[in-house]
């Protein structure tokens, strides 16, 4: 039997890339530190305010909002709000969005959940339905973040949390410089505030997908039976997936590795010079001169004015 390196325990969990062996409260410990030191590098919340939590009812977003949960509720003047996004997938969303109202009633805090139907007059399905050129995700991405910002801001939120991981996080540096977008990696992780922006904020940028499962199980918070979502195939971002998984098992600590050359490239290069404006069409903030969404939108057809 194998012991956990902190105490005399049964280990529970084999971190390749640091060669502990933890017990669950071990483990627990582990994760949850590396999320309390990661809300720290904001410095957002020395007096307060309300934290937009992003919930889509997977595990990630799970596991977020019961640590923030946790991590906060010493804090009388940091409230919570989970807000959740119905982009229109038929037979896939209907029941990650129970599972997201669940969780956020066991934890008694507030959700407000926003439809791409009556946003945008359209549907994750529709606009598949409409291009087999580009893979649904860009479209999906793109009006999520759009209407996730808009609604924090109409919250008056200090920060909008999101569940990204390790794995997504690393898989967004590689995807972005394969494609030779620089300056969306810059726009990853803004550093001086941005007019119309709320805070991003990724509390889980430093944990391991594997672990976030293995934590949502522990606690009791993995969402069952949803499978993932049907458009995934579509996207490169599985194939970066996998590519980084292969490389990951035959060299632990990759993709730590190649989140901290990431910041450490964008800490030479400082706040950069991105400024943003209003768009001209819906007036959302964004660095063009018409914002992604109403790009988007008007490449298939349609357009951002029924929202207005």
């Amino acid at each position: 039997m194998i012991r956990c390196d902190r105490c005399s325990l049964p280990s529970a969990v084999h971190q390749r890339y640091s060669g502990l062996h933890l017990c669950p409260d071990h483990f627990t410990a582990d994760v949850e530190r590396k999320v309390r030191e990661t809300l720290r590098t904001y410095r957002l919340f020395g007096r307060g305010g309300l934290v937009a939590v992003a919930m889509s009812g997977g595990k990630d977003s799970s596991a977020l909002l019961y640590m923030l949960k946790k991590i906060f509720s010493p804090r009388r003047d940091i409230q919570l709000v989970a807000v959740l996004v119905d982009e229109g997938i038929d037979g896939y969303r209907e029941q990650t969005l129970l599972s997201a109202r669940s969780l956020a009633d066991r934890l008694k805090i507030p959700h407000r959940t926003l439809h791409f139907s009556q946003e945008f007059a359209t549907s994750t399905d529709s606009m598949a339905a409409r291009t087999r050129a580009e893979a649904p995700c860009t479209y999906c991405g793109v009006l999520r973040k759009n209407l996730l910002n808009r609604a924090a801001r109409e919250m008056g939120a200090t920060a909008l949390a999101t569940g990204h991981n390790l794995d997504d996080e690393a898989q967004t540096v590689l995807l972005n410089y394969l494609r030779g977008d620089v300056e969306r990696l810059f726009r990853l992780v803004p550093r001086t505030p941005k007019e119309g922006m709320v805070p991003r904020i990724k509390p889980l940028r430093r944990v391991p997908e594997r672990e976030l499962a293995i934590y949502a199980h522990l606690h009791g918070i993995y969402p069952q039976g949803h499978g993932s979502c049907p458009y995934v195939p579509w996207a490169m971002r599985l194939e970066i997936k996998e590519i980084l998984n292969r490389l990951e098992a035959g060299h632990p600590g990759t993709k730590y590795a190649l989140l901290r050359g990431f910041d450490k490239i964008q800490d030479l290069a400082g706040p950069g010079s991105f400024q943003m404006r209003q768009c001209g069409r819906c007036g959302e903030p964004t660095g063009q001169e018409v914002c992604q969404s109403c790009q988007l939108l008007e490449r298939l057809g349609m357009g951002m004015g029924q929202r207005l």
